[in-house]
Parts: C-alpha cells; sequence; structure tokens
C-alpha cells in the first residue's frame, strides 16, 4: 500500500465551501499519486475556527466550541472523499465536546465503506493543560482495517512508550502532530521513530506547517510529512521510508507491505517485539552505587 502524510498549512476560511474544496483538492492529490491511506496533523481542523470570525478563532475557549460545533460536517465531508477516492483517512485532529467534564482532542478515522471511529488524545501538552484546558479522552484503540491494524499516537503520546506498546498489535502507528518549533518537531519524530523500532511496526507522521496569525493556540506550526520504521531486515538501513522538506506544504509518499512488520517480529536481527517481557523483572529496582 501507499501511505500519504501530510504538511499541512492552516488557512483562514471565509466559507464552508472554501474548506470543501481545500480537503478535496488535498485527498484529490494524493489519492492520484496512488495513495491508500492518508494522513492528517493534529489540531488541523483549527481553521474551521476562522468560520466563526476573528474573535472567536483567536479566543481560546471560543475557538474550542467553534471548532468542535462543525465537525460532524467535517465527518460527513471525510467520509464522502474517502469512498469517492478509495481511501482510508486520518482526519485531522480537533478539540471535541464529546461527553466529557472538557473538550479533548479527537482525530477521526475515515475508511471508504463509511465506517468511521476515532482516538482520542491520552496524555495533554502543558499548554493543552493549562491554558486551553483541553482534557485526556477515551481510551486507545486499534482499527482492524482492510488495510491492517492500524493505531494512532496523537503528538505527544507518540512519546511515551508505554502508550505504544497497549499498540503492539498495530501493523502502523499514525502520529499526526502539531509542534510549533524544530525542537518540538524533533521530540514527536523520535518518539516515532522509536516507536517503530521497539514494536517492529511502521509509523507515519503528519505535521502542521506555517504560519496562523488568527489563532494563539497553532499560530505556528515546524514539521514535515515523515514514514518510518524499525532499521532492520526488509526495512531501510536508516529507519526512514521517506522525509518531507521542513515547513513546505504538501503530502510525503511511500510504499510499504505490512508483510514486512510481521516478517521482521519473527525473522529480524533484533527482536524488541518478542523480547518487550524480558524488561519487567529487571526495572523493578536500580541499585546505585556510589563512586566518590
Amino acid at each position: 500500500m501507499k501511505i500519504a502524510t501530510a504538511a499541512y498549512p492552516l488557512d483562514w476560511l471565509d466559507s464552508w465551501a472554501q474548506y470543501e474544496d481545500k480537503l478535496a483538492k488535498w485527498v484529490g492529490d494524493a489519492a492520484k499519486q496512488g495513495a491508500d491511506l492518508l494522513v492528517f496533523p493534529e489540531y488541523g481542523a483549527m481553521e474551521l475556527a476562522t468560520l466563526d470570525g476573528a474573535d472567536a478563532a483567536l479566543d481560546l475557549e471560543r475557538s474550542l466550541h467553534a471548532v468542535s460545533d462543525r465537525m460532524e460536517d467535517a465527518a460527513a465531508l471525510h467520509l464522502k472523499l474517502a469512498a469517492e477516492h478509495g481511501v482510508h483517512i486520518l482526519g485531522a485532529s480537533a478539540p471535541v465536546n464529546a461527553g466529557f467534564e472538557r473538550p479533548v482532542n479527537r482525530a477521526e478515522f475515515y475508511a471508504p465503506t463509511g465506517e468511521r471511529d476515532h482516538q482520542d488524545k491520552q496524555i495533554m501538552t502543558m499548554f493543552e493543560r493549562d491554558p486551553w484546558n483541553v482534557s485526556g479522552g477515551g481510551p486507545l484503540k486499534i482499527f482492524d482495517t482492510a488495510l491492517g491494524k492500524i493505531g494512532v499516537l496523537i503528538c505527544y503520546d507518540s512519546e511515551f512508550p508505554l502508550l505504544g506498546r497497549a499498540l503492539e498489535e498495530a501493523d502502523i502507528i499514525l502520529v499526526p502532530s502539531c509542534t510549533e518549533a524544530l525542537a518540538g518537531y524533533w521530540r514527536v519524530r523520535i518518539g516515532a521513530m522509536s516507536r517503530a523500532l521497539e514494536n517492529q511496526c511502521i509509523t507515519a507522521m503528519a505535521s502542521i506547517v506555517g504560519q496562523a496569525d488568527w489563532s494563539e493556540a497553532v499560530d505556528v506550526g515546524c514539521g514535515m510529512g515523515g514514514i518510518f520504521g524499525p532499521p532492520d531486515t526488509g526495512f531501510p538501513a536508516t529507519g526512514v521510508f521517506a522525509e518531507g522538506t521542513l515547513d513546505q506544504p504538501g503530502w510525503t509518499l511511500a510504499e510499504v507491505d505490512i508483510a514486512q512488520v510481521a516478517e521482521v517480529r519473527r525473522n529480524g536481527v533484533v527482536r524488541n517485539h518478542s523480547h518487550w517481557d524480558e524488561q519487567n523483572s529487571r526495572t523493578k529496582t536500580c541499585t546505585i552505587r556510589l563512586m566518590p
């Protein structure tokens, strides 16, 4: 299959039709290049706040609810495009009022058959905690699809190995991200590559890029698309299938074969996936030795 990961700029939108046209172009462009699985970034849906005007887009609290109110319409559009092009899509994540005390950061996953589910972010960044007050949502999931078993770790979640390990049965882990500085991009990229190494699977990272002066939450985006695997048998020696150009909008695409995931787990030079539990007895204590 071919995976496409987005380096996605946020735009000021004057109408819903403008958003429809933008998304249709992005999905169509990836599909024309043969993509089967499309990955949009974390908080890429924040541009929908502009439809409520400048005051709402710039206000942290109002922007949360302005975007949440648009997400069912966004879902209908994504489902239409997924069916039209025969692709699976991880939509850009958004703050969603989903029955929790506060909005959660949710990425919707769409299949070309009309099926739809979602993954909520698990661990909030400092900004999400305060001042934005976005909270953790529902549990981790693995989507068992025609393309294989797919999990999602939203941005900061990719930096926690135990969350990655909870997705140990996944063939592919998607990592939508929103980072404002080069250091943040590399933190998430290192997390994505580490999860590929530990789980001996494929990871795919998408990023927001560019400036959005109309928002306090997503005013600057730094990053690029990337598709990674374990640097082992059947995979690139660097662990990098493909990477984009920093801060340049567009798709990054790579051909992958999930049969390689099963093979490297069975016959790889290293066996991180199957040797994981050997850590357990060795992490209960750590001796500190004074060496003056």
